[in-house]
């Protein structure tokens, strides 16, 4: 027992050495200080402030072809719309050219017999046209315009209840909506913790991408291969520092989103931790892969920043709905550890911890992060002795 007690105490002893002794490398190279801290924040800010799926002032013009109380009214409900940046025009040939010039991204017309109808609780259309070189646009555009214009028609029920009837379908039944979990439907709230886990993805992998490439670099591996360490020791000894660095570059993010950009957290910090915890370990076990493979410090983060921020952009679900693409790249898209850690902060701050979620997100996070670190693994064995 005295044995493996000495034997434990040793073993510890070495893994500690070689940690501080990274530790007092970055102490001399602070840039593993400025991507740890700077530059999440840097992302976060530009990611919250850049992207977003809001439709606010968008510009549109309004033609209405007689001004009655009802087409006023109307109107008036499309200029007080948030959504909205109104042009007005008795004819519609004034304001095509600004439609074909990109200047008005749709065209609103109320007809002249508009009150007429309203009036007889006729169907009364009101004619949207758009600029469907923008389809996104074109159709944000449309669902607000028709947000706003039963909006109206509710507050015109009163007056017309035959029209609103028809309109709206069976008469004497209405669609009461609420929105979960994000009740503003603000897509700030969830593309902010999307883009949390896209930039650790970067930050990550950066973090571990350059450390045994600097060792090559400047011919100091020669002297760790040389230490009467073994593999384990050396691989704890260089993730562990940069380990602690990522979990405050995700402290302080985490903690930024929601003071600064007002995300609500419905989670728990310990689940934050261990979710966020499990997702470095594959990331930094990802970076010094790359970083022991290349041997240099301009290819380890080059190959970094390709192999972690572009997929994790663009096949997390940060952004892009995944159920509409090709099955291929789906099943491509379950082996990037984004999608996961995504999914995970998307639950735990606006959800709160759900296992079913949680749960099945963390062991793939594991599960992927073995992947590298057995090759990596494999790799130092045959290098160190």
């Amino acid at each position: 027992m005295s044995m493996i007690v000495t034997g434990w105490w040793a073993w510890s002893r070495r893994v500690r050495a070689l940690t501080l002794k990274e530790f007092q490398q970055i102490r001399r190279d602070p840039s593993s200080y400025l991507i740890a801290g700077l530059l999440p924040l840097l992302l976060l800010f530009i990611f919250g402030h850049a992207v977003s799926l809001d439709l606010r002032s968008v510009a549109i013009a309004v033609v209405v072809e007689q001004a009655t109380p009802e087409a006023n009214s109307l109107l008036e409900s499309f200029r007080n719309s948030p959504f909205f940046h109104v042009q007005v025009s008795r004819h519609r040939a004034d304001v095509q050219e600004d439609l074909v010039a990109g200047r008005a991204k749709g065209i609103i017309v109320i007809p002249a017999d508009f009150a007429a109808r309203v009036a007889r609780g006729e169907e009364a259309p009101v004619q949207l046209l758009l600029d469907g070189s923008e389809p996104n646009t074109a159709g944000l555009v449309a669902f607000y315009a028709s947000g706003v214009f039963y909006s109206w028609l509710e507050q015109q029920a009163p007056k017309s209840p035959g029209l609103f009837a028809r309109l709206r379908g069976v008469p004497g039944i209405t669609v009461v909506s609420r929105v979960w979990y994000n009740a503003d439907t603000r897509s700030s709230n969830c593309l902010i913790p999307g883009s949390l886990a896209v930039i650790m993805s970067m930050i990550g992998t950066l973090l571990t991408a350059l450390v045994v490439a600097r060792e090559w670099e400047r011919g100091t591996i020669e002297a760790l291969m040389a230490m009467p360490v073994g593999k384990a020791e050396f691989l704890l000894g260089k993730l562990i520092p940069y380990f602690l660095l990522g979990m405050g570059a995700m402290a302080i993010a985490s903690t930024a989103a929601v003071c600064v950009f007002r995300v609500p957290f419905r989670g728990s910090p310990a689940m934050l931790a261990t979710v966020s915890a499990a997702f470095l370990f594959s990331m930094l076990s990802l970076g010094l892969l790359i970083s022991t493979v290349t041997r240099n410090q301009f290819a380890a983060s080059q190959t970094a920043i390709i192999a972690t921020f572009l997929p994790a952009f663009d096949l997390s679900g940060f952004v892009f709905e995944l159920d509409s693409t090709p099955l291929p790249i789906q099943c491509i898209s379950w082996i990037l550890p984004a999608r996961h850690f995504v999914s995970a902060l998307q639950t735990m701050f606006l959800v709160g911890d759900v296992p079913a979620v949680l749960i099945p997100a963390t062991l793939a996070l594991i599960a992927i992060g073995c992947v590298p670190l057995a090759c990596l693994i494999a790799i130092t064995r045959m290098r160190l002795e």
